[in-house]
């Protein structure tokens, strides 16, 4: 009788000090849940994808150029490919120009996401057009846009292997939590599971890049593309509100624009603490205006999947069927291309009044460079 007492005792002092420890065995014979599985006829693998891009610059080298990025930290080495459009090698005439980051695939289940970053390239070498709309229209000669079709190249490569829910970089870090500001575990904000922030702020040789692209070139706008829902977002992430003055005023009235007209007034718009339903902490976007001062911060979600589909990530994420899959890069291109042309006429790039008002904005956070 002792023994089962203590036995009991046993089990009890397990089950109080791993919770979880049970569920393991609960779950090994229940049916899991089905995951639709990725659609290779429609998507690239991660590498195939960085190969295309490549082929295409080279192809075009009077309009494009492109270069691969290496960082590493810990035994843990990131490769980031960029892609720079409309450079002129005159630093001068280039400075007179609006500059333009764009950053895809940051979050490695987000396949739908690099697909339009190749349709992009693919648009700006003119190897494709937007429907119903000539390249001349377009008006690029004043710009140079940075690209990076793929970040998140290594947990890209977790997903294909079959992680279809995963999100985070090849050692588990969410490279869209890593950033300098706001950055922090807050525990009733994050998913543990998903959102792990890393050990500090850009722990991540992914996220190093990005920061080095990103202070060398010094945009006027910078767009971080997701998918998950749809929305043209603005700061903040990690609180509710957006930024004061002349800035939001902008930020505002451009996503109000691009949403009447290429999103027929569905999308989501305002700050992405306000409108998904939790805050985020040390993101990109927050950094990219608050750090690097970019005058024009923006998220932007490109798909929604049925969000009833519990664990079927590939579906709630990325489109499945071709009609889909052409409709949504299709919108998205016509989105970015008409920012292109909209956008800086919200910015003088001659003019200090941007910078001033960023200056003067009330509610500064701290700021981990």
């Amino acid at each position: 009788m002792a023994a089962l007492f203590l036995l009991f005792s046993s089990s009890l002092y397990l089950l109080a000090c791993f919770p979880s420890f049970p569920s393991v065995y609960a779950d090994a014979g229940r049916p899991q849940p089905f995951q639709t599985p990725i659609n290779r006829d429609l998507y690239h693998s991660g590498t195939d994808l960085i190969e295309k891009v490549e082929s295409l610059v080279h192809r075009h080298p009077d309009k494009l150029t492109v270069e691969t990025l290496k960082s590493g930290t810990g035994g843990y080495n990131a490769d980031v490919t960029v892609v720079t459009y409309g450079q002129s090698g005159n630093q001068s005439d280039d400075k007179s120009k609006s500059r333009i980051l764009l950053d895809f695939g940051q979050h490695s289940r987000e396949l739908i996401t690099s697909e339009l970053a190749l349709r992009i390239v693919s648009i700006l070498g003119e190897e494709q057009f937007l429907p119903g709309m000539d390249h001349d229209s377009l008006n690029l000669e004043n710009l140079v846009i940075k690209l990076v079709p793929l970040e998140n190249l290594n947990g890209r490569k977790l997903v294909e292997a079959g992680k279809l829910c995963e999100r985070r970089n090849g050692r588990g870090v969410d490279l869209n939590r890593n950033w300098g500001v706001d950055w922090g575990r807050k525990e009733k904000d994050y998913d543990p599971a998903e959102e792990y922030p890393g050990t500090a702020p850009f722990s991540e040789p992914e996220t190093k890049i990005i920061r080095e692209i990103a202070t060398s070139f010094n945009p006027h706008i910078w767009v971080n593309v997701h998918s998950g829902t749809e929305a043209l977002f603005m700061p903040y992430d990690h609180k509710n509100s957006t930024p004061d003055g002349l800035p939001g005023q902008r930020m505002r009235a451009l996503t109000e624009e691009l949403n009447m007209v290429h999103c027929h007034g569905h999308c989501k718009i305002g700050s992405g603490g306000t409108s998904v339903g939790y805050l985020a902490h040390g993101t990109a976007t927050d950094y990219m205006y608050e750090a690097v001062r970019v005058p024009m911060s923006f998220t932007f979600e490109i798909y929604a999947g049925d969000k009833t589909l519990n664990e079927d990530c590939f579906k709630m994420f990325n489109p499945v069927d071709q009609t889909t899959f052409e409709r949504v890069l299709d919108q998205w291109c016509a989105t970015l291309f008409a920012l292109f042309k909209l956008g800086p006429r919200e910015i003088d790039v001659h003019s200090t009044k941007m910078e001033n008002s960023l200056d003067q904005a009330d509610n500064r956070v701290d700021v981990h460079l």
